[in-house]
């Protein structure tokens, strides 16, 4: 049996160097121990070029003050600026003492470029034309005839500073693109979440009127049942009983086939696999259906319709209101109530009117979620919904516009009307 070994790619030393300089210096890990390790590299390359190169060697004050200029470099990253005057001041007195002058301008070269990468190019440029002054002035005392070393300081210098203003210019650049890819996926989370309780809040919808018509005509026909056995037990009408029980059955079989469609698209997994989880959407079709149900618990419906093809939405739309309307109208209007109900196409809208004789609801009852539910219907297609209790009568009415393309009036006209009771 061969033992199986996995290896796990490692970015090279140029992906490396490359995530070094993209990165922010001050979030960078372990940097004041790098820093650290930088000063100590840089002393010993300082302590090779005085031993090494032409000039006066430093003595134990010279090597104090070469110690003590390169000491501040651990701190570089977050004290950018203090750092350039705590490795100042040794160096100026280091060049004064006329020591070796080469051996000190790596650390004042990684000073300048500290202050060049964390701070604003006005500052970088400010401090750079001071420290250009200071060192031609610090020059001109010590080395007046010395002009090709003053034009290689200024060069020096000026080099440092513009590297590490682009360095700081190219960090700002790919900050702000990994910014916009972090709010970019933010927003398609935000997005996603969003679709996510918008189809809770729909299914919530669908099963809110679904349950609450096929409870209430099944309450109402259990309670017809229960009047027809109670009411006369010697003369037992057996066939309104059987069928009262087969209305109630055929409510059952209805709400669990619509239901079962309802929550397909709870149920799927892969939307590859079930294209159209949700099912045919319910429309104008339905009406009837809705009529009969509503006749079945004993109200008297006058259905006419009088539209051609709508967008589907707007249909559903349409079926779900007047699911809610009719719901309300056997539950409060009271005994045997008449309703009306209305569709009508018109320019660009799809008019809806549910208007029944009944009592109304209680003031004093519970509130629920019927007109609520049948508001959101209308504003989900962009129309309007009016509900209350009519002017010139008793009863209630319910009106809705939806709006509707202008293409969907050209379309052939079809006129249902049916009158139940």
């Amino acid at each position: 049996m061969q033992a199986t070994t996995r290896t796990v790619s490692r970015p090279g030393a140029g992906e490396r160097i490359i995530a070094v300089i993209n990165r922010d210096p001050r979030a960078a890990p372990h940097g004041t121990r790098n820093d650290a390790v930088l000063a100590a590299v840089l002393f010993t390359g300082a302590a090779c070029l005085a031993l090494l190169t032409e000039g006066r060697r430093p003595d134990a004050v010279g090597w104090v003050l070469l110690l003590a200029a390169h000491a501040p470099l651990v701190g570089r990253r977050h004290r950018p600026l203090l750092t350039l005057c705590l490795v100042a001041a040794p160096i100026a007195a280091f060049h004064a003492l006329d020591y070796n002058h080469s051996a000190p301008v790596p650390a004042t070269m990684v000073a300048l470029y500290s202050i060049a990468t964390t701070g604003t190019v006005r500052r970088t440029l400010v401090i750079g034309s001071l420290v250009i002054g200071v060192g031609l002035t610090m020059n001109a005392l010590t080395n007046p005839e010395g002009v090709i070393e003053l034009l290689r300081i200024t060069g020096w210098v000026v080099a440092v500073l513009f590297c590490g203003i682009d360095v700081r210019f190219y960090r700002q650049y790919v900050a702000s693109i990994v910014e916009r890819a972090e709010r970019a996926e933010r927003t398609r989370e935000e997005e996603a979440r969003r679709r996510v309780a918008e189809e809770r809040l729909r299914v919530a919808r669908d099963l809110h009127d679904l349950l609450a018509h096929s409870i209430t005509l099944i309450g109402v026909q259990t309670s017809v049942a229960a009047h027809v056995l109670t009411a006369d037990p010697e003369r037992l009408d057996r066939a309104a009983v059987a069928k009262a029980l087969d209305d109630i059955a055929e409510t059952c079989r209805s709400a669990r086939g619509e239901l079962r469609t309802t929550l397909e698209v709870l149920r799927a997994q892969d939307a590859a696999a079930v294209p159209d989880a949700r099912g045919p959407l319910p429309g104008l079709r339905g009406l009837p259906d809705l009529a009969r149900s509503a006749r079945l618990a004993g109200a008297h419906v006058d259905l006419s319709v009088d539209a051609g093809d709508v967008p589907p939405a707007v249909g559903a739309a349409v079926y779900r209101i007047t699911q809610e309307a009719l719901t309300n109208v056997v539950r409060h209007a009271g005994p045997r109530p008449s309703v009306r109900v209305e569709v009508r196409a018109g320019p660009g809208a799809l008019r809806l009117s549910v208007t029944d004789d009944g009592t109304g609801p209680d003031p004093s009852g519970t509130p629920g979620f019927g007109l609520v539910g049948m508001r959101e219907r209308a504003r989900s297609v962009g129309g309007t919904l009016d509900a209350g209790p009519r002017e010139d009568t008793d009863g209630f009415e319910v009106t809705a516009v939806l709006p509707t393309p202008a293409t969907s009036l050209t379309t052939t006209t079809t006129i249902t009307a049916e009158r139940t009771g």
